[in-house]
């Protein structure tokens, strides 16, 4: 009897070690005082330009918007995929049913740490693994934009994720694997032009997100960046976009422009599907960006195991 108790004591023991083990490494990781310094005012005009670049109306508009309805940003896309349902949430500046409550420091949070206002962790269907690669100056513009957008009523819905995944505080530990702000490909000595590009793919145009394949965690094997990937959503594949064969090592940087701007390929074809809303945001961007992007995915490297 002395013998099981003393396990039985020793059991409670390594659980209660273990439960603040868990406790200590899955706590959210909110960005510092001096990095938050850096936000300054905003610039709602260059805001404007990240708003397009970061992609928020393909997910955050009502399914199907157009024209100016794309600013109307009150969720409710659908991404069906094997660890759940993520629905897009209401980011308009309704302060109930969307985050018109919040500041800067709040958005900062939550796109480069994926951390809401509350202190707990956003699922990575936010984009946030790649945004944590954006200057955090661009963050407060960014703010400052959305600032001068509509209110709009009502909720997009809850998430629809059974057990564990509906379990947000192992999401940490997830981020201690595949929240990394480095650049996702080393370029040696890249032109101010593909430094640009690299900084729109990598960071607030997210492409790494779907053009690069997933392990089983669902984090990025970064390994095969831009190599092509099995939608997560389940339905068909994402394109190689490296620069070898198999992606766009037949394609000129002007080819890469065109489609950016009008959604046309070099034979004639057109893009559909979520890439068509990718290329209403591009085609807001300045021509130059266009071409950083074009010129940063020719000098990407082309991987042997392309999806």
């Amino acid at each position: 009897m002395a013998l099981l108790r003393k396990l039985a004591i020793a059991g409670v023991a390594l659980a209660v070690v273990g439960g603040a083990g868990f406790w200590l490494m899955t706590q959210p990781d909110r960005l510092v005082a001096a990095t938050l310094a850096a936000l300054g005012p905003g610039d709602a005009a260059r805001g404007e330009q990240v708003f397009w670049a970061a992609g928020c109306a393909s997910c955050h508009a009502a399914p199907g918007a157009t024209g100016e309805d794309r600013l109307r940003l009150v969720g409710g896309e659908r991404f069906a995929t094997a660890f759940g349902t993520f629905v897009a949430p209401n980011i308009s500046q309704h302060e109930r049913d969307g985050i018109g409550g919040w500041s800067a420091q709040d958005l900062a949070n939550a796109m480069l740490r994926g951390v809401s206002p509350e202190g707990a962790h956003y699922y990575p269907a936010f984009p946030y693994t790649s945004y944590a690669r954006m200057r955090i100056e661009d963050v407060g513009d960014l703010h400052a934009f959305m600032q001068t957008l509509p209110a709009v009523e009502g909720s997009a819905g809850a998430n629809e994720i059974g057990f564990p995944f509906n379990v947000r505080r192992g999401i940490g530990l997830w981020k201690r694997l595949y929240l990394n702000p480095s650049p996702a490909v080393a370029l040696d000595n890249p032109s101010p032009e593909v430094a640009r590009g690299q900084y729109l793919v990598e960071g607030p145009g997210h492409c790494g997100e779907c053009h690069t394949p997933r392990d089983a965690f669902g984090g990025l094997d970064t390994s095969r960046w831009l190599a092509g990937a099995a939608s997560m959503e389940g339905r068909g594949t994402i394109d190689n976009i490296t620069s070898g064969q198999g992606g766009l090592g037949d394609w000129s940087e002007d080819d890469i422009v065109v489609l950016l701007e009008s959604g046309f390929t070099p034979d004639y074809d057109s893009v559909g599907g979520k890439m068509a809303s990718v290329v209403r945001n591009m085609a807001e961007l300045p021509a130059s960006d266009r071409e950083a992007i074009a010129a940063y995915l020719k000098a990407t490297p082309p991987h042997p195991d392309a999806y």
